[in-house]
């Protein structure tokens, strides 16, 4: 009985934030819980969620996730603020060491995806500075040439 109800950690993704990857410079990832209410983990597997405004800040010795849009889940008797600040799960030292890390300058933490890993909700969070107009182009130019690059080599292949 207990081997047919196993979880098999398979990743489902629900929502990532592409432009974060566009908009900060990436210097380390993590992955947490979230604090989540029953109708918000319906709606989730129902991929309405959005990451595009999210940030997490430390707080209390805690860290809270700000502005993850996740829609009211339509069967809900009482629903929940589509915008309400949600605790991450973490343990202290790695609450610390986010503490240790974001209070450099010019440093956030960003929310880069949603997922479901088995049946838990998670998050990865990155550690993040924010990009100059400067390295956006530089960041864009680059990527164009790997693409020419690679179309080159598939032609002569």
């Amino acid at each position: 009985m207990l081997s047919e109800m196993k979880d098999t950690g398979e990743i489902r993704y629900i929502a990532q934030n592409r432009k974060a990857r566009y908009e900060y410079e990436i210097i380390s990832r993590l992955e947490a819980g979230i604090e989540l209410k029953g109708s918000e983990v319906k709606s989730i597997r129902e991929r309405k969620a959005n990451l595009s405004d999210a940030y997490a800040v430390v707080e209390n010795g805690e860290v809270i996730l700000k502005n993850l849009h996740i829609s009211p889940y339509k069967m809900a008797q009482e629903n929940h603020d589509p915008r309400r600040p949600r605790r991450l799960l973490l343990h202290k030292r790695e609450i610390r060491k986010l503490f240790a890390q974001i209070e450099q300058k010019g440093l956030t933490l960003i929310p880069l995806s949603l997922y479901f890993k088995g049946k838990v909700a998670k998050i990865e969070l990155a550690v993040a500075a924010g990009r100059k107009k400067y390295d956006k182009r530089q960041a864009i130019a680059k990527a164009e040439a790997d693409r020419k690059i690679k179309r080159a080599l598939r032609k002569d292949y």
